[in-house]
């Protein structure tokens, strides 16, 4: 491998690219190299912030035109799929953004394709670089808050155009077929990836979609998600309609010793002693947890598998529990898990 992990990216109509390549640039460990992308407009954008990289209108003149070790694969979940398979047949390492796939089948097909490969595949859940959530995780792990017995997450706002989403980003996160709902696929995902990370697969899945304010959307506008595990259960929130932030983006976890609630920056710790919860102290998150980049990367070098939140099993279990909650609101019924093995064809 050479002295810094040459990267690519595949797609730009994710918006959280631009962020994701903010924190790629500031990582010694990686050099941008070149992007692929449809639409010109988002091509020159990224010409003009990266004007070093090379740029391609076709994904497969990319990959087979210049050297590369890894790729950053931040299009729509569900032409994700394709590029991870295309990146992996090349022996690339990928990181593709949250959720995994718009679909189980996708999903595992991914994850097929990188364990056929040998190749390394990360997802990446933003939430995961907040030091309240890393602590958070940490406190739970050690027992802090004896046994976990629930997790809840409400991930809302107005609505991707709303609050200033990219048109290339809104065609497709409106499409069912391409995100694989809408506020449900888009939001649920984390509730569901933090379940699965810290309780393991649900045993149960009971879900509601809805549009409830926007009309002229052909997905759902918001949706709630409910797993059960033997002994716990979990929610997960989405809303594309709720004015202002007041309880969105505040995870909170509860055990039978304590109660942890994030928010922002903040974690507030409640026990015995402190039933209105006290604020502990958060500590810088260690060189390498910092941002995507960095774990990545630094995962790249060692060739060293994903774990924690962002390993593909996450991934794969969460989308099994999202795909769980479609079938449960098309049906108006609780689904069990594991599902079917049908559910999982493509894999490869």
């Amino acid at each position: 491998m050479a002295q810094k992990i040459r990267v690519g990216v595949l797609g730009l109509t994710h918006d959280h690219v631009w962020s994701n390549l903010e924190a790629l640039a500031g990582c010694e460990e990686g050099e941008l190299v070149a992007a692929a992308d449809l639409h010109e407009e988002l091509r020159e954008r990224f010409s003009q912030r990266y004007p070093q990289a090379q740029v391609f209108d076709d994904y497969e003149r990319m990959l087979d035109a210049v050297e590369l070790d890894a790729v950053y694969v931040f299009s729509d979940n569900l032409e994700s799929v394709e590029l991870v398979e295309l990146a992996a047949d090349r022996g690339l390492h990928a990181m593709v953004e949250k959720p995994m796939a718009s679909s189980l089948s996708g999903a595992a097909r991914m994850m097929g394709a990188a364990q056929e490969a040998g190749t390394i595949l990360m997802v990446n859940w933003p939430i995961a670089w907040s030091p309240a959530v890393q602590h958070a995780f940490n406190l739970i792990h050690q027992g802090r808050i004896g046994e976990l017995y629930q997790v809840h997450y409400r991930s809302a706002h107005a609505g991707p155009r709303e609050i200033g989403c990219s048109s290339y980003f809104c065609d497709w996160l409106y499409d069912p077929l391409r995100n694989g709902a809408g506020a449900y696929m888009d939001y649920c995902c984390y509730g569901a990836a933090m379940t699965c990370y810290l309780l393991g697969l649900p045993s149960r899945v009971t879900a509601t979609m809805a549009r409830l304010r926007k009309r002229d959307l052909a997905a759902d506008d918001n949706a709630v998600l409910i797993m059960q595990h033997a002994r716990a259960m979990s929610t997960a929130v989405a809303s594309w309609t709720q004015i202002g932030h007041l309880t969105s983006y505040e995870p909170t976890f509860y055990g039978s010793e304590g109660t942890i609630l994030v928010r922002g920056r903040q974690l507030l710790l409640a026990d015995a002693q402190h039933d209105d919860g006290q604020e502990i102290e958060v500590p810088e998150p260690p060189e390498g947890m910092r941002n995507s980049a960095e774990f990545f990367l630094s995962h790249v070098r060692q060739r060293k598998p994903i774990e924690g939140l962002c390993s593909p099993e996450v991934g794969l279990m969460a989308q099994e529990v999202l795909e769980a909650g479609i079938i449960s609101a098309q049906e108006g019924t609780a689904v069990s898990l594991p599902l079917p093995v049908n559910y999982l064809q493509g894999w490869v």
